[in-house]
């Protein structure tokens, strides 16, 4: 029975500098959400150039805030290169308070950054507590190694306005699989707030047949975003090109952050290839991933769900400049026994990673080598239990005060 609420409003902020990993989270999320409920309406602020090429459920929409861009070095700077960084940070942080002080959400949801893109959602934050709304931030099972997080956050004071603005911090991991703050120190009142509501469960819409999974069986190939993710394709190409005994068929997904440069490069090289097909970008990668025979990937947040969902066999090889998020995810998840691993340097022998990748596809899928835990995906129910007892609580009459 799908419950209804009267107007019910949750606004989601995904500050989106590189890749597409927060707004898909976040899209997740609240695809899940309408689903759950009806009468609940959510809108998601993101910085995605490409925010508008997903499809978006009935009661979700996006606000679209000038884009800044992460350098590889770690630096932001404006998309627009007009505009100076700072104009482009007081345009977002105007329409961020604008769009709360119009939309008056009962719940606001703030992807990873805090605070956001340097301190933009602060006085929003404030705003909201103000009046009412639950403020819930919610984290990756894995931030990053605990010495970079910490001098991320001790500038800003972060640790102490999580614990005064936020009425609960969501992680999307299980317990056992990894702790976010691990090695920091956090305040026990802190502590007391975090939830590990699990993994995202990922699926397949409901659409019909999927229209473009590629014939035959096929090792998926995908670097996320592709903003950094050439290295990682040149080298499966690379495999290929000195190993004649490899013929697995290669679908390589390139990504829309990928440089028109490196892009064109690697269609070139790929296209000479016959075991291999390379597309530019696909809105439905849940499919892609779902139709694969096994997976080799740099194991951002949403692939990794994505592995575990649909049981595939996977290689990750993992980003480890400038955070080592997906090295400490690859590592405990291969500890795990959940998946296999090669460091980036290590892939780079294309005799050994060609060996990796024919045996990939008989490798048993996670679901029969992992170990204790590390399997279940139960964010997405969790999330919804939670939100529709606030929204309960919110339509409950508050009992009448005798003067």
């Amino acid at each position: 029975m799908m419950r209804r609420f009267e107007d019910a409003r949750i606004l989601m902020y995904s500050h989106d500098t590189f890749g597409l990993g927060h707004l898909r989270r976040c899209r997740t999320i609240a695809h899940s959400l309408v689903e759950d409920y009806r009468g609940l309406n959510i809108l998601i602020i993101s910085g995605a150039t490409i925010a508008g090429a997903f499809d978006y459920r009935a009661r979700v929409d996006f606000v679209k805030v000038p884009s800044v861009i992460k350098l590889r070095n770690g630096e932001y700077t404006s998309l627009a290169r007009h505009i100076d960084l700072h104009e482009t940070l007081k345009m977002r942080q105007s329409i961020i308070r604008h769009t709360a002080e119009t939309f008056q959400p009962d719940i606001f949801i703030v992807d990873k950054e805090p605070m956001g893109l340097k301190g933009e959602v602060e006085e929003t934050l404030a705003y909201l507590k103000s009046r009412g709304t639950t403020l819930v931030l919610g984290l990756r099972e894995v931030m990053d190694a605990p010495h970079l997080l910490e001098a991320e956050w001790k500038n800003n004071n972060v640790m102490r306005k999580i614990d005064q603005f936020y009425d609960t911090v969501w992680v999307y991991g299980p317990p056992d699989f990894y702790d976010p703050l691990i090695n920091l120190d956090v305040p026990v009142t802190l502590r007391d707030k975090m939830k590990f509501v699990g993994f995202l469960q990922r699926s397949l819409s409901n659409d019909n047949t999927p229209t473009h999974v590629p014939e035959g069986d096929y090792i998926l190939v995908t670097t996320g975003g592709g903003g950094d993710g050439a290295d990682l394709v040149h080298n499966v190409i690379h495999a290929y090109q000195q190993d004649p005994t490899l013929q697995h068929k290669a679908f390589i997904v390139l990504g829309p952050y990928m440089p028109a440069k490196q892009r064109a490069k690697l269609v070139k090289k790929g296209g000479k290839i016959p075991y291999i097909q390379v597309i530019e970008f696909d809105n439905r990668m849940e499919e892609l991933i779902a139709g694969a025979k096994a997976v080799v990937a740099m194991g951002g947040y949403n692939t990794y769900c994505e592995i575990l969902s649909f049981d595939k066999p996977a290689l990750i090889v993992p980003r480890v400049l400038p955070r080592e998020e997906q090295l400490i995810r690859a590592t405990r998840a291969a500890e795990l026994g959940l998946i296999e691993m090669l460091l980036p340097e290590e892939a780079e022998d294309p005799l050994r990673f060609a060996e990796v990748l024919k045996r990939l596809p008989d490798r048993p899928p996670p679901s029969q080598t992992g170990k204790g835990e590390g399997m279940r995906l139960e964010g997405l129910v969790h999330i919804s239990e939670i939100v529709g007892d606030w929204l309960d609580e919110r339509e409950q009459p508050l009992p009448a005060v005798a003067e």
